[in-house]
């Protein structure tokens, strides 16, 4: 039985669920198009967003292991205290999405919490396969780490931080950093994570509710692994849930929504961590589907969530 959407969210749904119908179906496999039509609707919702006033952003750049330029936006509110940062990682299903459509964002958070953000501009899939987006983030975060005692940061007050795409490779990058002895993380924040790659079969009771459905997933694991996608041999830091060992990890902050695709994954994650001994707070909003707070950022629920992130940010 479909749970009824919260009314809210439904409402700024509707003509978008309208518009979508009327056109043609995408075909699974087709990330050109979904790149265009998905691109298009996530700088529109961006736009309505108001930037706060106050926060000052500094253009920077890691070098990633291959010798490329990752571009990187430091936020930081001009009379905060706080020396602590996260490094963020924008959603957008591994293959769209930019420091651009997330900036306003990124500016919110910190005027809400006074936390510094790192914005990462890590290469996209399909034309960067994994493990370029995640090396690209951690190269982000080492160069965060290297730096933090001229940025003011303290190197002990570091998160990692993502959204729905970006929230798998922030939960791939706190894997990474432990295996490789890197920075610690103070925190990993993990907003509606992508994080299995065998998420690709619809489910019934989220039929009718889905904003990022079985056939755009599938289309992005295909972006970043290609035909190994959902096969048996994924790497963990291409799919956290792959993961054998959740040992370890920094503490973690994990939402979804009840009408989410990932809802499933990002329980069984948040359940893992626990057992893994991992401190775990986990957060599901009833009656949302995925980026919620993207169709309706006034929303009740899109509120809490908001208030709830911050408060995240806040205990660094």
């Amino acid at each position: 039985m479909t749970v009824p959407m919260d009314t809210e969210i439904a409402a700024a749904l509707s003509p978008i669920i309208a518009a979508a119908e009327a056109a043609p179906p995408l075909a699974p496999g087709d990330w050109q198009t979904r790149r265009e039509v998905f691109g298009t609707a996530i700088a529109a919702q961006a736009a309505e967003l108001n930037a706060p006033p106050g926060v000052t952003v500094t253009p920077c750049s890691a070098t990633a292991d291959d010798g490329a330029t990752i571009p990187l936006r430091l936020y930081q509110r001009q009379d905060a205290q706080r020396a602590s940062l996260a490094v963020y990682l924008h959603g957008g299903g591994m293959f769209l999405g930019s420091l651009d459509t997330h900036d306003t964002q990124c500016r919110i958070y910190t005027h809400l919490s006074g936390v510094a953000l790192l914005s990462v501009g890590y290469r996209l899939a399909p034309e960067h396969p994994h493990p370029v987006p995640v090396e690209d983030c951690y190269a982000a975060l080492r160069w965060a780490a290297a730096n933090a005692t001229g940025l003011g940061i303290d190197p002990a007050r570091i998160a990692i931080m993502g959204d729905s795409a970006g929230g798998g490779l922030a939960a791939a990058v706190a894997l990474l950093s432990r295996d490789r002895r890197g920075p610690a993380l103070a925190a990993q924040i993990l907003i509606y994570p992508m994080l299995d790659d065998r998420t690709i079969v619809a489910q019934p009771d989220l039929a009718d509710t889905a904003t990022w459905s079985a056939e755009d997933n599938l289309t992005g694991w295909r972006c970043l692994l290609g035909d190994a996608a959902g096969g048996p041999d994924t790497p963990a830091y291409a799919a956290p849930a792959r993961a054998d060992n959740l040992g370890a990890l920094p503490p973690a902050y994990i939402e979804t929504g009840q009408l989410d695709l990932f809802r499933d994954e990002n329980i069984a994650y948040a359940q893992r961590l626990s057992r893994a001994g991992v401190p775990v707070e986990f957060i599901q909003y009833p009656a949302v589907p995925h980026a919620f707070d993207t169709f309706d950022p006034a929303a009740a629920v899109s509120r809490r969530a908001l208030d709830n992130r911050v408060r995240a940010l806040g205990a660094l």
